[in-house]
């Protein structure tokens, strides 16, 4: 029996990046879990495949997370349909590896636009819709999960554009936290150790690079995108009414080891 403070059933939920790897495998399991999701996608065939998949009494939408006028007309989008928001789970991201000393200027800004500047797009567009939602018991009136990385935490070589956004993610998080819980709205990360998806396949998957990081990760192999799953669904639920600046590591122990 599932305890009573994990269950999600009901909870509007958008989950931005939610059609491909990590974000995609968040979408399903909300939707498992028995929330209203909807997947956000700037891919119009994998938005209208995602939408099959997740089944009805979800949706998914058309949504540029660079794009502050197409991020608040998907939320506009959820809004209307379900009544509310309850989650966001900002998952859309890139990534790009190069020597820094060849790395076009231009590149390192769209990586960032992406992966922070578009984190912070999506929260304030959700923030400034839950901050006007009726409380529950507990005073929450919404959750923000931001995906993170190990990049957050340390230096992964040639790979400086997203390291650098993906730390600006963690301050972000602990901003927002800091700044909106008297709002009622919770903001918290997940952390993901390596998980092959469509993003970082060719860097990782028979590659030396590949070797090296599950020969470093203590559980000896690369992570699915299910494994996320329930930490998201854990950060939005009741269960979690009093955490918030917090970022979960899901990583197989890589973290832990040294030398």
């Amino acid at each position: 029996m599932i305890h009573p403070g994990l269950d999600i059933s009901g909870k509007v939920c958008l989950v931005t990046g939610g059609t491909s790897g990590i974000g995609r495998a968040i979408a399903l399991g909300f939707a498992q879990a028995g929330a209203k999701t909807v997947a956000g996608s700037t891919n119009p065939e994998k938005v209208a495949a995602i939408k099959e998949e997740l089944g009805g009494g979800n949706d998914a939408v058309r949504l540029d997370v660079s794009d502050a006028a197409s991020v608040r007309d998907a939320v506009d989008m959820v809004v209307k349909k379900y009544g509310r928001l309850d989650a966001i789970v900002n998952a859309a991201g890139v990534i790009k590896k190069v020597p820094s000393l060849e790395m076009d200027p231009a590149e390192f800004e769209r990586i960032v636009r992406v992966n922070l500047v578009g984190n912070f797009i999506v929260a304030q567009a959700a923030g400034r819709v839950m901050k006007e939602q009726t409380p529950d018991k507990k005073g929450v009136r919404g959750s923000i999960v931001n995906i993170a990385s190990l990049n957050s935490f340390i230096s992964l070589s040639e790979v400086l554009a997203y390291a650098c956004s993906k730390s600006g993610v963690m301050g972000l998080t602990r901003g927002l936290a800091n700044e909106w819980a008297q709002y009622g709205i919770r903001v918290n990360g997940i952390a993901p150790g390596v998980f092959p998806t469509d993003l970082n396949r060719p860097l990782i998957e028979g590659t030396a690079r590949g070797a090296w990081l599950k020969q470093h990760t203590p559980m000896a192999r690369f992570g699915d995108a299910d494994e996320i799953a329930g930490a998201a669904i854990y950060l939005i639920s009741d269960s979690a009414s009093y955490t918030t600046g917090e970022t979960i590591v899901i990583d197989g122990g890589f973290l832990t080891r040294g030398v």
